[in-house]
Parts: structure tokens; C-alpha cells; sequence
């Protein structure tokens, strides 16, 4: 007797989308992007699964605006934050442990916390938010995200031991981590060769695997609705602070002299070792993130996304040189030089982003907001600045390319950048009156060695043009001297 045999089928969901963003994590930093020092298996292995990007760039050189431009889809020629901006008026901000939060985003702004929310998603952020302290407008509760966990402050998360993390609007005091100082230099009268000379500089709660926790508990708690995480891991960016079972890795593994301190943050006795444990036990997080979705069987319905908020420091006792941080790429941190702006970017999706691809499609953080929007559905905001990279992804559909892309960043001396195409255009040096445009081609120097400006004058009357047009004046973040009152 026949008869019909049923198998379930599968509904689809609307997609999980893990958001990974590294703090100070250069180009060259990876396995897969040719780091041959520092171990990172499952990120080499989110890469193997999925796509890698060889040109994607972040949203400015430093740490809020960069973020800022990541959440609300806008580049910094027209964001609300375009620099660093503490928001205290009393006391020594940096030095001060009850001063928290630098300038908060204003109500009423559009976020992809704001906007997943609208759309169904719960949402969290988890790690370092870096855009409004405690009680501010731009709390991430107050810019849509459910849930949150980690620093407020860009400041205190100089501190891998803090004395407390927040919970959303409460302070969680962490035992075993009396307050410090974490910008000190070793005294004289302590022997750097001796271990326990090290010891005020840490703690007993290590605070990125608190977050780690908290991360793997939302995916737990919201495994059978659609969920958004933004991770913004505070590593690897200085202090050089990481636990012992970390450090023991790579102990011996390179020649070390100790770190005193006198560039900034706390010393470390074997300063490369340790950046090289801290990467890695970020990689085992990121690992555990990638175990607990495929035990949970939502491999296929979630999207993961990795990368960096701006290029390698040059502070503290990273020695960005002994592992080549930037790659190839010229500048570090703070710079509009590609070293400073490109930044690793890798997405894996099961069944719809094929494994092992590369691409060399130009693309940056404010495509991040209408990407997300089309895989999951939400509405997009009609003011942003960028471009979807879902047919990128899917390898569906017309791709579309940007005209150009463009930063501004008022810190460092005051610098723009324009890409356009193969050129990259830059001025450096502009609250000193410098406007000179340096211009550079990416395809056949993306070290940025030779500036060809003069051979090349439309192409630096075009990127000058575009350093006008790009952009809206900002009263809290003027660009001199293009800002100034006549």
C-alpha cells in the first residue's frame, strides 16, 4: 500500500546577526590576513568559512566616531560624533574613576539598535559602547538596545580589571578588583624582572570574559527569536593585560624586554607576549560565540560579521612593528593613511555567503546599517550614506559601488581622506593651514609610498571637490580650517 512520507520541512527565520567588533585590531593582526606570529583559529576559520574582505575600511581612525558612523549608517562627513569628546568639566578625566562617558548620542538618533528593535528584534550590546555615559541620552538603553553589558566609558575600558561593569543602568561592582591607576609607570625601587613586581596591575575578574559570558547568555536566553548582537570586544586595545592560563601560551615564544610604563597604560614584564595571549583568548571567545550557535543548531539562520573600529595602536608596549600590524599598509591608529583605516572585515553565513571567498569590493562602515536592514527585513533609514553589501554577500543581484568614500576627523592635527576608485586622496595637517591634497594609487601602491599628485592634477581637483561637497559643517566638531568663521 503507497503512500505519501513527510518530512518536516524547515521554515525559515528571519536572521540572527552577530556583530563582532574588535578595539584596535590591525589588518595584519590575523591568521588570515597574513599574521604569522599570533595564533586566531577561529577566526581563520570564520574566514575559511565565509568571505573576507581585502578593502573594507572603519568609520574614522579613532574610537567613537568610528562607532558612531558603524551604528547610524552615516560616514563622518556628516555623523553626529567625529572625535573623541569627553564630556566632564571637573576634575582630571583620565585619571578620575567617578568620571564616566564621553559625548552621549542625542535623542532621537537612528541606530541599528533603534531600528532591529522596530523591526522585532531583540537587541543587546555587550563590550564597549564608547557614545554616552551613565544617565545620558546616549545610554545604549536609550538608543535601542534591550540589553547591555560592559563599559560606558572608553576610558575605564583602558582598564582590562575594572572596579564594575554595567547592567544596563546599574552599576555591578566586581569583586577582587580594587581600583588602579591604569595609566602608571613601573616605580623605580621595583625590579621589572620579577613577576611579582606586576602584580598591582592586575586584578581577579577578568572583564572580557565577563562579557564573553554575557554574550553567550543572550544567544541562550534568545535562541528561538531573532536576535541582534553587537559585540564590541574591548581587545586588543591597550593595557597589556591578560591571565596567567593566557600568557602561559606564549611564554618564551619571542625576545622580550619589559615594559615600564613610559608610553602610557600599565607595564607588563613580557609586553609582546602578552598582546599576543590577549588577541588569542579573544579568538577563543569568538570561538566560543561560533560553538554555542551551531550546538543550538542556528548555524544556517545566523549571520556573523567580524572587524575592527580602526587600525593598530602605537600606545603602550605594543610593539606594532615586531608583528606588522598594519601589514603592508602605511599609518597606525589616529591616521587617514590606510594603515589607519583599513581594517579586517569577514562575514559567514552557512548555506548563503559561499565558503573560502575573498573580495576586493571598497566598502565601510556606514554600509553596515542598510546592509543589515536588507538581509533582515527592517526599514532603512533614507539618510545614510551607505550602500548594502547583500548581493556582495549572496552573490546575487547588481552590486552597487560607491562613487567614493570619504572621512573627516578633526583630532591628530585635523585630516581628510577621500577613496575614489583606485586613487586615494588625503590632507594632513590642516589646523596648521595645510591643504595640500597628497594623493596616492592604491592599486599599484597600497603602501601609500609614492605621492603622485603632481602627475595626476584632475584627479586631485576631483577628490578636492569632493573633500567640499562631502560634507556638512559641524559646531561641536569643526574642521579647521574649513570650519572657521570668516
Amino acid at each position: 500500500m503507497g503512500g505519501w512520507s513527510c518530512m518536516p520541512r524547515r521554515v525559515p527565520r528571519r536572521p540572527n546577526i552577530i556583530l563582532i567588533l574588535a578595539d584596535d585590531l590591525g589588518y595584519g593582526e590575523l591568521g588570515c590576513y597574513g599574521q604569522e606570529k599570533i595564533r586566531t583559529p577561529h577566526i581563520d576559520r570564520l574566514a575559511a568559512e565565509g568571505m573576507r574582505f581585502s578593502q573594507f575600511y572603519s568609520g574614522s581612525p579613532v574610537c567613537a566616531p568610528s562607532r558612531c558612523t558603524l551604528l547610524t549608517g552615516k560616514h563622518t562627513g556628516n555623523a553626529y560624533i567625529r572625535d573623541n569628546d569627553e564630556m566632564s568639566e571637573r576634575g582630571d578625566v583620565w585619571h578620575d574613576p567617578e568620571l564616566e562617558g564621553q559625548r552621549p548620542l542625542p535623542p532621537g538618533s537612528v541606530t541599528l539598535g533603534t531600528v532591529l528593535k522596530r523591526s522585532g528584534y531583540v537587541t543587546s550590546c555587550i563590550g564597549k559602547w564608547g557614545l554616552g555615559g551613565p544617565g545620558t541620552t546616549g545610554h545604549p538603553n536609550n538608543q535601542g538596545f534591550d540589553h547591555f553589558y560592559g563599559y560606558l566609558c572608553q576610558r575605564a575600558a583602558h582598564n582590562y580589571y575594572p572596579t564594575h561593569l554595567w547592567k544596563n543602568q546599574t552599576k555591578e561592582m566586581l569583586e577582587g578588583n580594587p581600583y588602579f591607576n591604569p595609566h602608571q609607570r613601573m616605580p623605580d625601587n621595583k625590579d621589572p624582572r620579577d613577576p611579582l613586581s606586576y602584580a598591582p596591575y592586575s586584578g581577579r575578574q577578568y572583564a572580557p570574559d565577563l562579557m564573553r559570558e554575557a554574550a553567550l547568555n543572550f544567544i541562550r536566553e534568545n535562541r528561538n527569536r531573532p536576535f541582534f548582537l553587537y559585540f564590541a570586544t574591548p581587545v586588543p586595545h591597550v593595557s597589556l593585560q591578560v591571565p596567567e592560563d593566557a600568557l602561559e601560551a606564549y611564554e618564551g615564544a619571542f625576545p622580550e624586554e619589559p615594559y615600564l610604563g613610559e608610553r602610557g597604560y600599565v607595564p607588563h614584564r613580557t609586553p609582546r607576549a602578552a598582546y599576543a595571549a590577549m588577541i588569542s583568548r579573544m579568538d577563543a571567545d569568538i570561538g566560543g560565540i561560533l560553538a554555542l550557535v551551531e550546538d543550538l543548531g542556528l548555524d544556517e539562520d545566523t549571520l556573523i560579521m567580524l572587524t575592527s573600529d580602526n587600525g593598530p595602536t602605537y600606545a603602550g608596549g605594543v610593539d606594532y612593528a615586531f608583528f606588522r600590524s598594519a601589514g603592508a599598509l602605511r599609518g597606525l591608529k589616529g591616521s587617514v593613511y590606510e594603515g589607519g583605516l583599513r581594517v579586517p572585515m569577514i562575514a559567514r553565513w552557512p548555506g548563503r555567503i559561499e565558503a573560502g571567498t575573498e573580495t576586493h569590493h571598497p566598502a565601510a562602515f556606514w554600509d553596515m546599517m542598510p546592509t543589515i536592514c536588507e538581509i533582515t527585513g527592517a526599514d532603512c533609514p533614507l539618510n545614510g550614506d551607505g550602500l548594502s553589501l547583500a548581493p556582495v554577500f549572496l552573490g546575487k543581484g547588481k552590486r552597487a559601488e560607491h562613487e567614493y568614500l570619504y572621512w573627516e576627523f578633526p583630532g591628530y592635527g585635523s585630516q581628510q581622506a577621500v577613496r575614489l576608485g583606485r586613487w586615494k586622496g588625503l590632507r594632513r595637517g590642516m589646523a596648521a593651514g595645510n591643504l595640500e591634497i597628497e594623493l596616492y594609487d592604491l592599486a599599484a601602491d597600497p603602501g601609500e609610498q609614492a605621492d603622485v599628485s603632481e602627475a595626476h592634477p584632475a584627479v586631485v581637483a576631483r577628490i578636492e571637490g569632493i573633500m567640499e561637497s562631502a560634507r556638512t559643517a559641524s559646531e561641536l566638531f569643526p574642521l579647521r580650517p574649513l570650519d572657521e568663521n570668516p
